[in-house]
């Protein structure tokens, strides 16, 4: 059972999305349930946050997060990134499949369930496999997963390139809604690939990864879901023609959706510079007009999601030279700032932009989470919307510092973080 408690929260700007509630209010959590919002008297003994200046949100979720665990305890463990996720106002994160064993097994599912509970700064949401062991050939039990507690499925991290078995994929878990999510990456275009192709990558002496190794995967996988009437979405998009193919599939009603991680909508493929490997993920960092693009459709409501693709690795596997770099960043701790970014640069407005990471994630992945309603769990996020701060490497909370973002100047800071009215994070 997780563990609750009761809190009073006085005087707070109270931003919820989900209920279009955007005032100056005060929140009476009892037992890990909201039960009140409005002007309250606090009840006695019952504790007491002062959060004039600050905004309530709802707690954040984020969609696309790697673990690590079990098997790769020495880049992160589930305690170490959910104490970051905390430390970033995410109360919910979702968990990506590629550990060691795999968790394409239900046993697997509730060893993850069970580490998280017990680690108690935030709620997990386990992502099953697509296929066995991330092969790509054989398609696991979604059934019996999403039974033991997984909310979608994908071979993230692979793509998968099998066309028969993501179309088996699509019809086998529309029996279920279930949802399957893609790393869109043509392998054999992508190839030896290390950043995006174009001008950078040619200065730099660096094979490139064009757009089409997204382009025609993202394409393919549409006409199955039209073939299917499965549910499908894209993980991390970063292409301009991507997100065209996607707001085409969404005006011809098909249930397709995709997601946007914060380095693709604020760097682009210049961040390389002196062969930086923080600035090295799957998908590469794009160049400007895609940065633009995927902008405009976070805007337009093409992209509902901004999720981290928080993927942790120790330092050895960033110290070689770049193209043989791990791929990826972390981002559980600079998701807020980096999307209050996007408000002050006019991109979206803030219900809009906290709904990218609260309630759209939620109800894609159907978690009662993401929302300030009445009866609803008490997770909050208090943030200064106001306070700036420089991303420090060092002063990250999970077990690996691998961010693109060290040095950048920020602006909103997580006070406190409340896990069903329980302080799981406070500012020191």
């Amino acid at each position: 059972m997780m563990r609750t408690e009761s809190l009073f929260i006085r005087g707070a700007r109270v931003v919820d999305p989900a209920n279009e509630r955007d005032e100056i209010a005060d929140i009476l959590i009892v037992d890990g349930v909201i039960r009140e919002i409005g002007k309250l008297d606090a009840p006695a003994h019952v504790p007491v946050i002062e959060a004039d200046g600050l905004i309530a949100a709802p707690g954040l979720v984020d969609m696309h997060v790697h673990l690590r665990e079990p098997g790769y305890e020495y880049k992160e463990t589930i305690a170490g990134g959910t104490r970051a996720a905390a430390a970033g106002g995410v109360t919910s994160v979702a968990a990506m499949p590629n550990t060691k064993p795999v968790n394409d097994d239900p046993s697997v599912t509730g060893y993850m369930l069970d580490k998280a509970r017990v680690a108690g700064f935030a709620n997990l949401f386990p992502i099953g496999a697509v296929s066995k062991g991330l092969q790509g050939k054989e398609i696991t039990e979604m059934g019996l997963l999403q039974a033991a507690g997984c909310v979608a499925f994908s071979d993230d991290g692979l793509p998968i390139m099998n066309s028969g078995l993501m179309r088996r994929a699509l019809d086998y878990s529309r029996a279920f809604g279930g949802l399957i999510i893609q790393h869109a990456e043509d392998s054999g275009l992508v190839g030896c690939g290390c950043m995006n192709e174009g001008e950078v990558a040619t200065r730099l002496g660096l094979s490139g990864i064009c757009n089409a190794a997204e382009d025609i995967l993202v394409e393919r996988d549409i006409r199955l879901v039209e073939l299917t009437g499965g549910r499908y979405h894209v993980a991390h998009i970063s292409s301009a023609g991507a997100v065209a193919s996607v707001a085409k599939a969404r005006e011809k009603g098909l249930r397709v959706s995709c997601e946007a991680a914060p380095h693709h909508l604020v760097l682009n493929d210049t961040h390389v510079g002196n062969y930086d490997t923080n600035a090295k993920m799957a998908p590469p960092l794009r160049n400007q007009r895609d940065v633009n693009a995927i902008q405009e459709a976070l805007a337009r409501g093409v992209i509902s999601v901004i999720a981290t693709d928080h993927a942790p690795h120790e330092e050895d596997s960033k110290r070689v030279p770049f193209c043989q770099a791990a791929n990826g960043v972390v981002g559980l701790e600079t998701l807020l700032p980096i999307t209050l970014e996007l408000v002050e640069a006019g991109v979206l407005p803030l219900a809009k932009a906290l709904a990218a990471i609260s309630c759209n994630p939620a109800r894609l992945l159907g978690m009662p989470r993401g929302t300030l309603s009445l009866n609803a769990v008490g997770d909050v996020v208090l943030f200064d919307p106001q306070q700036s701060w420089t991303v420090d490497a060092l002063a990250l909370h999970g077990s690996s510092k691998n961010t693109a973002f060290a040095g950048r100047q920020v602006k909103g800071r997580v006070k406190y973080t409340i896990l069903a009215g329980r302080i799981v994070h406070q500012e020191a």
